[in-house]
Parts: C-alpha cells; sequence; structure tokens
C-alpha cells in the first residue's frame, strides 16, 4: 500500500488561507463591536464565536472548491 504525501506547499497554502478567514472573522467582529458601541472586551470574550465562523467560512470555501472540481473535472483531458 502506498503512503499519502502531503506535500510542504499545500499545507503552507491552507494555513494561509484559514489565517485570512481568521484575519476576516476578526474584522467582522471588530465591526460589529464599533457599530453597537459594545465594550471592546469582547474581542476576548467572544474568540469562540470568531473560531466558529472562521471554521464556517472555511467549509464553505471547501464547498464551493468541491463544486468547481464537480465541474471541471468532466472536461479536462485524459492523459
Amino acid at each position: 500500500m502506498k503512503d499519502l504525501v502531503i506535500k510542504g506547499k499545500w499545507i503552507r497554502r491552507e494555513l494561509i488561507i484559514l489565517a485570512v478567514l481568521f484575519l476576516a472573522a476578526v474584522i467582522t467582529n471588530v465591526i460589529g463591536i464599533v457599530k453597537h458601541d459594545t465594550r471592546w472586551i469582547e474581542m476576548i470574550s467572544q474568540i469562540h464565536v470568531v473560531l466558529i465562523l472562521t471554521l464556517v467560512l472555511y467549509l464553505l470555501l471547501w464547498l464551493l472548491r468541491l463544486i468547481i472540481y464537480a465541474v471541471i473535472l468532466p472536461f479536462r483531458k485524459k492523459k
């Protein structure tokens, strides 16, 4: 049985995507704090919501990738 090898380039790309999505969730949290004029302690107290939002965005991105791959796959040339 062959070993499954995950290349460092792929891992690095996914970590960068995850970091960007986390940053987007934090920015969304900051916008909510400013808009509703609440205390900045919510940056810490709502970190679980930010992490969940990051995970949801990442899963939606994977779903989008899967749909695009399913649409493009039939049109690829066979080797």
